[in-house]
């Protein structure tokens, strides 16, 4: 497909923005997302192009973060596994399955984290004894919340953060690096499937990946600088912005 000279450097600055939300508190693909819709694109090539810069991004934080040893990728290994079958197989599905009833679903779930955290203002400040072992965690979650973040995607990071401090006592600050290597498993295989079926705009999605590059660098620093007290106002903003567009799309 082709575009205006100027909508590359616009879609830079975008996926730059998506990049730095998403590094602290997830929802990078609700500043992403829209705006690739607003190009034309149909809505799965939209999906499989957000999925590319996405991947550029989320990696990009997983990496920071092992280097600043906020997440040990040792530690996760079978959750990546797990990631790894769930999202390949929420992305085949969605492309034969219309997702319009979990749209429905989804804010609803994302307004009882949002209720659950305002009202319990310690959660993820620091890190508490965990109620799961990680080994089960991982597995049970990587395949659920894998097979999500395939099928439909947005207010995935929502989910795995707050399972992570819920269930493996860990502080905003763990939760979210563990987030990020996470959700780059599962956006790394739906690249890879979208990619195969022709739904991936490579173009546009490596300038807005390029964007996502540096959005992470500076978001990752300010989460290992400022920590859990800085995380959870900007991911309760996340969650509330996620949860109205959601409202809006699926119930207007």
């Amino acid at each position: 497909m082709h575009f205006a000279p100027w909508i590359y450097p616009l879609f830079f600055v975008i996926g730059l923005l998506a990049g730095w939300v998403d590094t602290i508190a997830g929802g990078g693909g609700l500043i992403a997302l829209p705006a690739l819709l607003t190009l034309g694109l149909p809505v799965p090539l939209a999906l499989g192009t957000n999925k590319l810069q996405s991947a550029c991004g989320t990696l990009s934080a997983s990496w920071h973060f092992a280097r600043s040893r906020l997440v040990d990728i040792r530690t996760c290994g079978l959750g990546i596994g797990a990631t790894l079958v769930g999202a390949a197989a929420g992305t085949l599905t969605v492309q034969q399955v219309d997702s319009r009833l979990l749209g429905r679903l989804v804010p609803w779930l994302l307004a009882v984290i949002l209720i659950y955290t305002v009202f319990r203002p310690a959660v993820g400040v620091e890190d508490r004894p965990p109620r799961l072992r990680a080994g089960v965690f991982f597995g049970i979650f990587g395949l659920l919340l894998g097979f999500y973040d395939g099928f439909f995607g947005p207010g995935a990071g929502a989910f795995w953060a707050i399972s992570l401090i819920v269930l493996l006592g860990q502080n905003f600050a763990r939760a979210t690096a563990h987030t990020k290597v996470m959700n780059a498993t599962s956006n790394v295989v739906s690249v890879i499937l979208f990619a195969r079926a022709g739904l991936v705009v490579f173009g546009i999605g490596l300038v807005m990946g390029a964007g996502q590059l540096v959005g992470t660098w500076l978001g990752s620093r300010l989460v290992v600088q400022r920590g859990s007290r800085f995380i959870r106002p900007v991911f309760l903003t996340v969650v509330a912005l996620t949860l109205l567009r959601l409202l809006w799309v699926n119930y207007r």
